[in-house]
């Protein structure tokens, strides 16, 4: 019978000389299902992408403001 280990990929971030060694986070954000909280955190994080997220959901909601006012008669 053979106890030899099998070698992880360098997918995971074992190695950090590998050039894969900065997906490490990502893969443990896959294996725990929670890739998405993992994008939204990151994006947050990043000063452009927190005014580009404000930006979206500011046009979003003005979008829905003019929608609402014109189906209430407003303008």
């Amino acid at each position: 019978m053979d106890t030899k280990k099998t070698e992880h990929s360098n997918l995971d971030g074992g190695d950090p000389a590998s050039p894969w060694s900065g997906f490490a986070e990502v893969s443990e954000a896959i294996r725990d299902n929670r890739l998405m909280e993992y994008r939204i955190k990151k994006s947050w994080a990043d000063p452009w992408g927190r005014k580009l997220t404000i930006v979206v959901l500011l046009i979003i909601a003005a979008g829905f403001a003019y929608l609402a006012g014109a189906s209430a008669g407003l303008w």
